[in-house]
């Protein structure tokens, strides 16, 4: 059984009820960590994004024709990517002064030599 699928579309549940379980459960799930794995490739994101695509077109029990935009927009709720990048500027905000040295580290990008894998930096995500 799929997560986008736990909310039946047959559900007697107002649709704010619906969205106030996808916030309070669905959301907490995919969401956790996310200023880590926000850079991870676009592939990646892409799942999570169809997942909360699939779950709103339940909660709506939209047709087919509606877009993921105009379901989105009607409920208030951000595109994963979106969710990504306020996520991402609100944990830079909290590393950025902070009284510890190391942690001020992990806002330093490593030079391009030193980057073993292909992957984006934390910072890249805001660009």
């Amino acid at each position: 059984m799929h997560i986008c699928c736990s909310i039946p579309s047959s559900s007697k549940l107002t649709i704010e009820n619906k969205l106030l379980l996808y916030k309070a459960i669905i959301k907490l799930i995919w969401s956790y960590g996310i200023q880590l794995w926000g850079c991870a490739k676009p592939s990646n994101t892409q799942i999570i994004q169809r997942i909360q695509s699939k779950t709103l077109r339940i909660v709506f029990n939209a047709p087919w024709y509606v877009s993921n935009k105009t379901l989105h927009k009607d409920s208030r709720i951000p595109l994963v990517e979106d969710e990504i990048i306020r996520m991402t500027n609100r944990y830079l905000l909290n590393l950025t002064g902070h009284s510890n040295k190391q942690v001020n580290q992990l806002l330093v990008p490593p030079t391009p030599e030193a980057r073993r894998l292909h992957r984006h930096w934390l910072t890249d995500v805001l660009k």
